[in-house]
């Protein structure tokens, strides 16, 4: 039976209200409700896809993040995923991209029979999209990003990948990893018995230790990258009326020179 493993990431959810902290800039994760990113949903409906084709695949979701990332792993269980893995150790606090990409590379020497890795194109919280990109370089294996279609046949995994320079028709030996984008498909819904039956499913917990992860590699003392300062999104400001009375579009043109649109 080969894996395929998905990266999820849980997040603080758009539709609340995102910040950092005020000591070390890093995100406000208890300031917000947290979510499964949503291009992760993508990246778990590319997997179910994959295992919906050949039945012997077994779809494996992994994450790195606090203990409150599991409730994004159960929701990846309930869509259909067989197993959830997460590494959970306090040395990760603050870790950026190199940190968590070396972290997941890893936890990923745990799983054997490894047949494709699928992650989303860039997280919502952080937006870097380098993770795929890292994981390639860690492990000396083929990535493949930004896909709008995934298949995987005879020891190879092919796709397209679509740009404002084209469509471009992308092919790798596996293993491989391969991020998509939110228009690569539909994601499903979790069913109420998805739902009952990934509350029943263990969720394994992994530490640093166990995965051979110094803790001077990662955490925000360790990082490469950080954020010194920010500035507060300023508040919105009510809009501009026009009464067209034969000089509207003027106007108009005259509001959007004088903001700089045109």
């Amino acid at each position: 039976m080969s894996n395929i493993v998905v990266l999820v990431k849980q997040v603080p959810d758009t539709y609340s209200e995102r910040k950092l902290t005020d000591d070390d800039f890093t995100l406000d994760r208890d300031s917000a409700d947290a979510v499964l990113d949503e291009i992760n949903e993508n990246a778990v409906e590319a997997a179910l896809q994959l295992k919906e084709a050949d039945s012997s695949r077994n779809v494996i979701v992994l994450s790195v993040g606090p203990e409150r990332a599991t409730e994004a792993l159960r929701k990846a269980l309930s869509l259909g995923c067989d197993e959830a893995k997460l590494v959970v150790d306090e040395n990760l606090a603050g870790s950026d991209a190199l940190g968590t990409a070396w972290t997941l590379s890893n936890a990923l020497n745990q799983i054997e029979d490894i047949e494709l890795i699928i992650a989303g194109n860039a997280s919502t919280d952080g937006g870097a999209g380098s993770i795929p990109g890292l994981l390639a370089e860690y492990r000396q294996i083929p990535a493949l990003t930004h896909m709008e279609e995934l298949s995987v046949e005879g020891g190879k995994v092919t796709g397209k990948r679509v740009t404002e320079e084209g469509v471009f028709g992308l092919e790798a030996p596996t293993p491989a990893i391969v991020s998509v984008t939110e228009k690569s498909n539909t994601p499903r819904f979790a069913a109420f018995k998805g739902i009952m039956a990934a509350k029943k499913k263990t969720i394994e917990e992994l530490s640093l230790e166990e995965i051979g992860v110094d803790a001077a590699n990662v955490g925000l003392a360790n990082a490469t990258t950080s954020v010194s300062a920010s500035t507060p999104k300023p508040p919105k400001s009510a809009g501009e009326i026009v009464n067209d009375e034969g000089e509207g579009g003027k106007q108009l043109v005259e509001f959007l020179v004088k903001e700089k649109l045109v």
